[in-house]
């Protein structure tokens, strides 16, 4: 059967306008590469925002999709699921936690995650702890909770007041400002690890040690966002796992299905505790086929040396970028990140979404993202050779920006 070809421009679409796309369709994909509608191949640096972890069309993730598919899709959780039990124990297995519970996005997962913290303190005996710490720069999800607890006016702004609970916007990386907002309602401190959206944001090396130390001090839970640094991509399972603490609660999706909807919240016994029967649902959260990917996809990020190769080829992928950055001073200010979560901030001249456009000329694919960033999130997979393509790429894109430069001074008038 043919693949559908893509729709005109000029016809109208009946998808809500909620995005821009850009003007270009994919068919097919296999590892780091997709194939457009018109048969081009693009080198893909943005793992559909650092979703496909495992590459595209993973034939050992695929060969379980297929194998779970020709035999149960979908149950409900009235009834035990072998495969979510199994991806659950070897999830808490793996990590800090005791207890996972599937969603079907990171979203869901946050919204999770901010129930169990306020529903522990009810079970504690301090119904008026319910405020949730959070940072500017931040991005926890698009429900209205989550929109609230993040720290981008824009996205709250016309779905009337925000949600109340969320202390927002405390100083990224500064244990003084977190301390400062401490206060006796407050439940819980919600941070990414890195800022994925926010810019590719490395908090300074000590920052969650010290609030896994104030947390303890104030009797507050610390809830990890890891949806974006989590499943294997800064080179350890869970970002968390670099500085040496272990959280209450943590969060988790996008790299965890590899493509396939399939998110989760973590949580230690105690953190856990008032989230008993009645307290939470989903109805497709946890399914057999969402599972059995899970499980496909944490074979693989688990096998012996997997980790290792992502944490090498991280730092090789950061010399690489070194080298662009002096040969491109004009263009590119800085690198950012850990692993394959990796940012290059970019000078105030040459805008995130541009800096992405011109690659798009490269067939080569990125994700802008706050701070004048550009994210480069490739699938966890990549080797020396999609490295060496990658940099190629980057090289010619930031040569025709430069030269747009060139030309833009000749022609001002003198």
């Amino acid at each position: 059967m043919a693949d559908a070809a893509p729709a005109s421009p000029a016809t109208s679409s009946a998808m809500l306008p909620t995005y821009v796309r850009a003007p270009v369709s994919f068919a097919r994909g296999e590892g780091c590469w997709l194939e457009a509608t018109d048969g081009t191949r693009w080198l893909d640096f943005g793992a559909g925002i650092a979703v496909a972890s495992v590459g595209h069309s993973h034939p050992h993730v695929v060969a379980a999709l297929v194998e779970q598919g020709q035999k149960l899709w979908h149950v409900s959780n009235l009834y035990q699921i072998p495969q979510a039990e199994r991806l659950a124990r070897r999830l808490t297995d793996a990590t800090f936690a005791d207890y996972v519970f599937f969603t079907n996005s990171g979203a869901e997962a946050l919204e999770g995650a901010i129930k169990t913290a306020r529903k522990y303190h009810f079970a504690d005996g301090h119904p008026e702890k319910v405020e949730i710490i959070t940072f500017d720069g931040a991005f926890h999800g698009r429900t209205l909770s989550t929109i609230a607890a993040g720290g981008n006016d824009k996205y709250i702004e016309g779905f009337f007041a925000p949600v109340e609970g969320f202390h927002r916007k405390v100083a990224f990386g500064d244990i003084e400002a977190a301390k400062a907002a401490v206060n006796e309602r407050t439940a819980a401190i919600l941070v990414e690890p890195i800022q994925g959206e926010g810019g590719i944001r490395v908090p300074p090396q000590n920052f969650l040690r010290d609030l896994r130390n104030l947390c303890d001090e104030r009797h507050i839970l610390l809830a990890l966002d890891e949806v974006q640094s989590g499943m294997g991509r800064t080179g350890k399972l869970f970002a968390y796992m670099n500085s040496g603490i272990e959280p209450d609660i943590m969060s988790v999706a996008k790299g965890i299905g590899a493509g396939f909807p399939l998110g989760a919240f973590m949580t230690t016994k105690d953190a856990g505790k008032g989230m008993v029967v009645g307290t939470h649902g989903t109805t497709y959260g946890g399914n057999p086929l969402a599972t059995a990917v899970g499980n496909a996809v944490l074979d693989l990020i688990l096998a012996p040396g997997f980790l290792d190769n992502v944490a090498q080829t991280g730092l090789k992928l950061k010399q690489r970028l070194a080298q662009l950055v002096d040969a491109h001073p004009q263009v590119i200010a800085g690198i950012r990140g850990e692993g394959l979560l990796l940012g290059l901030k970019l000078r105030d001249e040459v805008a995130a979404g541009d800096f992405a456009a011109a690659l798009r000329s490269q067939h080569m694919l990125v994700i802008p993202a706050g701070e004048n960033v550009a994210r480069l999130l490739p699938p966890l997979t990549i080797g020396d050779q999609e490295i060496e393509e990658a940099v190629a790429r980057l090289d010619r894109a930031c040569a025709a920006i430069e030269k747009q430069f060139t030309a833009a001074k000749q022609e001002k008038p003198v």
